[in-house]
């Protein structure tokens, strides 16, 4: 899936800034979106359910996934040994455009996406224009040579944060290695992965 709607709106339904400028956005107007949203104390639900629901979208968007593929993730994760809650992180931090995020090459998980769907990156040198590739530990994911003066990849590089330990970085040669399997709670995501285990063991 990919979501092409208003990213802003989105995040501020979310609670959670899906993009930079969703974060300029989210510090002048701190509520949801629409005409009631000013008056909102939260955008947390009351329920049990709506919290779950709410979480689950939460991580659902931060990797741009569709539903069908978030159901998919969790049986496989359910059915691995470990805790399925952190096996279903992993899984989602390991897609190659969710990788290319991290590696500084794009401002958001839509970015990374088009970059991966147009064919601007490649995996152990070869082209892989598929965003749910798995990446695993010693793989390189790479821009390749021709996409390298692309003007958004290259603000993404110069605004990039510091990164995260599990991938390595080169910005000599616009490339970054998966160094191992990170741990459920050195990915950088938004939510209570909890109640999203619940959320799918009804």
């Amino acid at each position: 899936m990919k979501y092409i709607g208003p990213k802003v709106k989105l995040s501020r339904k979310l609670g959670i800034a899906l993009t930079p400028k969703a974060v300029k956005y989210m510090e002048k107007r701190p509520y949801g979106p629409g005409q009631h949203g000013p008056g909102k104390r939260s955008i947390i639900p009351k329920s049990e359910y709506g919290r779950q629901l709410l979480e689950k979208q939460r991580l659902r968007f931060q990797y741009n996934v569709s539903e069908r593929q978030m159901r998919n993730y969790f049986r496989k994760a359910l059915a691995a040994k470990g805790p399925t809650g952190e096996d279903l992180l992993q899984r989602l931090e390991t897609r190659l455009d969710a990788v290319v995020l991290r590696a500084g090459f794009a401002k958001s998980i839509f970015a990374a996406r088009q970059y991966v769907d147009h064919g601007h990156v490649e995996v152990n040198g070869k082209r892989v224009n598929i965003p749910s590739f798995r990446v695993k530990p010693g793989d390189v994911v790479s821009i390749k040579e021709k996409s390298r003066k692309l003007p958004p990849i290259l603000d993404a590089m110069a605004a990039s944060p510091a990164g995260v330990d599990y991938v390595e970085r080169d910005w000599l040669s616009m490339s970054a290695k998966l160094t191992r399997i990170p741990a459920g709670t050195e990915i950088p995501v938004i939510c209570e992965i909890d109640k999203i285990v619940e959320f799918y063991s009804k």
